[in-house]
């Protein structure tokens, strides 16, 4: 599912009331540039050097939330955000961590009323200031005045590509029930 649009691929699809905060990450291309998909229990690497300050639940498992540093030396900061998954035992809030660290792993289906294949929810948000833990929820995510959210694939400046739901290697690689984007 992408940024800021109103579809959903769960449930029988049809339409959110809320926009997408985020990029809901399924597939990805192997080094032998094959198609595949995100397995439970996929590693998650944090994007760049930050602060982990918040980790709640989702419906899924729970979401890591953390703080980077403005490059623009002032007081802004930008906060990836890894929703769906299950943070490694050692990881926690106050906990530095580097480019690169495993800090999770892709969750289950969990306690999901729908039909869905494990995939990571990406969020990535900027602020004037640094935010207490307190103020993230997902609840007040996508209507925080505090918060911008901004179009991971417009940040991560990383080659994609999109497959609609109807593209032959969707099919091929998720269960009927469960349609991908």
């Amino acid at each position: 599912m992408l940024f800021n649009t109103f579809d959903k691929w769960w449930g029988g699809a049809g339409y959110r009331k809320n926009a997408h905060e985020g990029l809901d990450l399924l597939l990805y291309t192997t080094r032998q540039d094959q198609i595949d998909r995100l397995h439970e229990g996929t590693g998650i690497q944090v994007m760049a050097h930050g602060l982990i300050v918040s980790i709640i639940k989702d419906f899924l498992g729970k979401t890591v939330f953390v703080e980077h540093a403005s490059p623009h030396q002032d007081c802004t900061r930008v906060y990836s955000i890894y929703g769906h998954t299950v943070p490694h035992r050692d990881v926690h809030a106050g906990m530095t961590v580097h480019r690169g660290d495993i800090i999770a792993t892709v969750a289950g289906p969990g306690s999901s009323p729908f039909p869905m294949a494990p995939h990571l929810h990406l969020s990535i948000a900027r602020a004037p200031r640094p935010l207490s833990p307190h103020q993230f929820s997902w609840e007040t995510l996508g209507t925080s005045h505090r918060l911008t959210l901004l179009d991971p694939l417009k940040v991560l400046h990383h080659p994609y590509r999109i497959l609609a739901h109807r593209n032959p290697i969707c099919r091929n690689l998720m269960d009927a029930t469960v349609p991908c984007t």
